[in-house]
């Protein structure tokens, strides 16, 4: 705990306040706390009472946190808030004497937790209130909640915590969740939103499974990993930086429908689409193709929506989005044509891809590959536009190491990708299932990349043996479930839909 010296002088009042609490043998932080009914419950209790010929009195026991207090003499309203909402407190001295009303007054403070207990009435403002006959301190707030401001309710100053600031929102979460109800409703979307991807996937016959986080070989996605020492062992290694590689292992051990939820690691650049630790659905379903996948995918959506919207319509960022309507299926070399006016098979290398790319004065990241000039302009150019659920597919084989080709063309791999409020929400594949094609990549590629390139996928022989047992042909699928939370709950930043973001280290 910090020395005294370090508090500030709201904080130091708030410390006084407590010592003189425990001096008249009032314990601040009690072990124990009674609670009858929430404040829901309480609530909906007394308006059943309410409509009765014959009303019964409702008496409860509630707690909170203190959201705003108003002094009006020898009366005292405030308001608590606990996890189902808020509920008014009415505190009279002629009720609880006026030293005990006093104690209220003097010792209590916003975000101070209280407990309750009374009869539940309706106020001449038409309010459902507690009429408290009994109050005690259960948890002292020594730091104010970040800011506060002042309303006039009834021709008095009431005081209300409120916290606006992004970076002390992001920096100090559970002061965002205290004060900003908002907030809370976001992670109960993002909840509702697993839960009913689970449900969904489980009725679909898939097993969800649990694979290692740290993993010997990094693999399944072009991205930087995070690296690590097990000291014991002896050993490197990564934290993953997707689910794949793993999954299609249980594929070949008969499992034929398998999904894992869970976190990835990537060592890449922070902005308003990416954070370096997410959360991925992954799934592979035996004898599907990338054409069944999408089929699959438009029907997983739909249910999620459904579930957590209550229907298929929503806004993001002022564009009406209906997830019922039928998705587009556009071929990328067609939507780079179409949308950034660059023929592809035009620019078969990387310097013909650039020059192609600065006439157009489209950013060109210098020294990149041709995949990753292709991945840059569907970023940066394509993807803004593609509002409504969209299919990219049919992808070039060099950013796609892990999907199989096209029959009628080797170069053009089965992979496609779902749009949806200009965000790239999912990617999928026919997966590669030909060991010696598998094979022959991760040498092509190990020739043709730097060892630090990102598009590197390292040789995972435990991986190959696999294959050579014998994998179905099967379709793969991943999608964010930060970016999913994004678009249902109408956040244009990641960070706003994770609990805790990275941030870049405070300057002193």
């Amino acid at each position: 705990m910090d020395e005294p010296g370090n508090y500030s002088e709201i904080e130091r009042t708030r410390l006084e306040k407590l010592r003189r609490l425990r001096e008249q043998g009032i314990e601040p932080f009690p072990p124990r706390v009674e609670r009858s009914h929430t404040s829901r419950e309480a609530i909906q209790a007394f308006e059943a009472s309410e409509k009765k010929k014959r009303a019964k009195k409702v008496k409860v026991t509630l707690v909170g946190r203190i959201r705003s207090m108003r002094v009006m003499g020898k009366i005292l309203f405030a308001h608590i808030e606990d996890g189902h909402g808020t509920v008014q407190l009415f505190l009279r001295a002629d009720d609880l004497g006026e030293e005990k009303l006093a104690q209220f007054r003097d010792y209590f403070d916003l975000g101070d937790f209280v407990q309750a207990s009374g009869e539940m009435f309706r106020t001449k403002a038409g309010e459902a209130t507690l009429n408290v006959a009994d109050f005690r301190m259960i948890a002292k707030a020594i730091t104010p909640l970040p800011a506060a401001k002042d309303e006039e309710v009834g021709g008095e100053l009431v005081r209300h915590a409120t916290l606006a600031d992004p970076e002390t929102r992001f920096r100090q979460r559970y002061a965002d969740l205290a004060v900003n109800p908002q907030v809370r409703e976001i992670f109960r979307v993002r909840a509702a939103i697993t839960r009913a991807l689970r449900e969904f996937m489980d009725g679909q016959g898939f097993l969800e499974v649990e694979t290692p986080v740290l993993q010997p070989v990094y693999g399944g996605a072009a991205a930087r990993p995070f690296t690590t020492h097990h000291n014991q062992l002896k050993q490197d290694l990564y934290l993953r930086i997707s689910f794949e590689l793993y999954l299609k292992r249980l594929l070949v051990g008969g499992i034929e429908r398998v999904y894992e939820i869970g976190r990835d690691f990537r060592n890449e650049g922070v902005d308003r689409k990416h954070n370096p630790e997410f959360t991925m659905l992954e799934f592979y379903m035996a004898y599907a193709d990338y054409q069944r996948v999408m089929e699959f995918t438009e029907e997983m959506l739909l249910f999620t929506g459904k579930q957590v919207l209550g229907g298929t319509k929503f806004t993001y960022q002022g564009n009406k989005i209906d997830l019922a309507s039928d998705w587009p299926r556009i071929e990328l070399t067609e939507a780079v044509q179409e949308l950034a006016g660059i023929d592809l098979q035009k620019t078969p290398d990387a310097k013909s891809l650039a020059a192609a790319m600065a006439a157009k004065k489209y950013n060109v990241p210098a020294g990149a590959s041709r995949g990753k000039l292709i991945d840059d302009l569907i970023g940066s150019v394509i993807e803004p536009r593609l509002i409504q659920p969209t299919f990219l597919y049919n992808y070039p084989r060099e950013v796609s190491p892990l999907a199989k080709s096209l029959s009628s063309d080797p170069q053009i791999v089965e992979r496609f990708e779902g749009y949806m409020g200009g965000l790239e929400i999912c990617n999928a594949f026919t997966e590669l299932n030909d060991p010696l094609d598998q094979l022959a990549r991760f040498e092509e590629m190990s020739k043709s990349l730097k060892v630090d390139d990102e598009e590197l996928h390292p040789m995972d022989e435990d991986y190959l043996r696999g294959m050579r047992y014998g994998m179905p042909p099967n379709g793969g699928f991943g999608m964010g479930i930060d970016r999913l939370t994004m678009l249902f709950t109408d956040q244009s930043n990641i960070r706003e839909v994770i609990l805790f973001p990275h941030l870049r280290k405070r300057e002193e």
